[in-house]
């Protein structure tokens, strides 16, 4: 089963045009969609989930017309956006029941087993009667992941669901969506380049509402090496770099800035380095703002 998006676009009331002519495969399995803040990712999961319309395109699933046919997208996604409310008082248990009634469980011991199996998988079980206003981020976002899971979904969207983890919790969260990937389609959106890099067999990268760039992410990175490069600089100078070379990434170290710089021939003072999925993510998007600003 593949999700199949054709030529869809989106453009908001206040003249944002949040999704351009997007293209994209999702086959079975992880899919990750790699985008600064605002490139469009959480417009695009937004469409997929039937929660916005779009304004011209096509998705399909299977046999499902995504965008016409939305109650049976609903029977069968489980969605965890980027921000999502919990009722403070009332435990993670008792809620959780509650959502897989609303998802058509109506049998009460069927509904109890499916509850309490996902609560013993996403590591919630001894905190099932504790009041969800009580839980901490991380225990948020895997209650999040357990009623996206009810109902067995085919289709599982996750929008930046570790952003604000702390690593053990990022850990036990990438684990845990790992195993799910493994029998359904999950579209993982984030901007944190690791996350798809050690999660996702496929990926997509998306600014300003364009898909950039789409692979496999070891792939993609294969076809970048030899091409980028490394100096560690004064600050001051970073922008004499920026006009002689083209610098796709800085950071901080040592106090010193490190430049990364991407060449097909040695730049002088430079040293070569393993070009690795933060170096492809940077060198699209820089390429893509270069256009925007000429």
């Amino acid at each position: 089963m593949e999700l199949r998006i054709q030529h869809l676009s989106k453009t908001y009331p206040n003249g944002v045009q949040a999704l351009k002519d997007v293209t994209l495969t999702i086959p079975q399995g992880m899919f990750g969609l790699l985008g600064p803040n605002g490139a469009g990712k959480s417009s695009l999961m937004r469409t997929l989930a039937t929660l916005q319309e779009a304004d011209t395109g096509s998705v399909t699933m299977g046999d499902i017309d995504v965008l016409h046919d939305k109650d049976a997208v609903r029977r069968v996604l489980g969605y965890l956006p980027q921000e999502f409310g919990v009722y403070p008082k009332v435990t993670a248990e008792t809620m959780l029941d509650h959502i897989a009634t609303l998802k058509g469980l109506t049998q009460r011991k069927e509904r109890k087993e499916i509850v309490d199996a996902l609560l013993q998988k996403v590591n919630l079980w001894d905190a099932r009667r504790k009041n969800l206003g009580t839980y901490s981020g991380g225990m948020k976002q895997r209650f999040g992941i357990a009623q996206a899971l009810l109902g067995n979904p085919r289709l599982i969207i996750v929008d930046e669901p570790t952003a604000g983890l702390d690593p053990a919790e990022r850990n036990r969260f990438h684990n845990l969506l790992s195993e799910i990937g493994e029998n359904t389609i999950v579209i993982l959106s984030t901007h944190i380049v690791e996350d798809v890099s050690n999660l996702c067999r496929d990926m997509a990268i998306i600014c300003l509402g364009e898909v950039l760039l789409t692979g496999n992410p070891a792939e993609l990175v294969a076809s970048f090496q030899g091409q980028i490069w490394q100096k560690a600089v004064d600050r001051s100078e970073v922008p004499q770099y920026r006009e002689r070379y083209r610098v796709i990434s800085t950071r901080m170290f040592a106090g010193k800035t490190v430049l990364h710089v991407q060449s097909d021939v040695p730049p002088e003072g430079f040293d070569p380095v393993q070009a690795d999925l933060e170096d492809v993510y940077f060198a699209t998007i820089a390429q893509k703002m270069d256009v925007v600003t000429v």
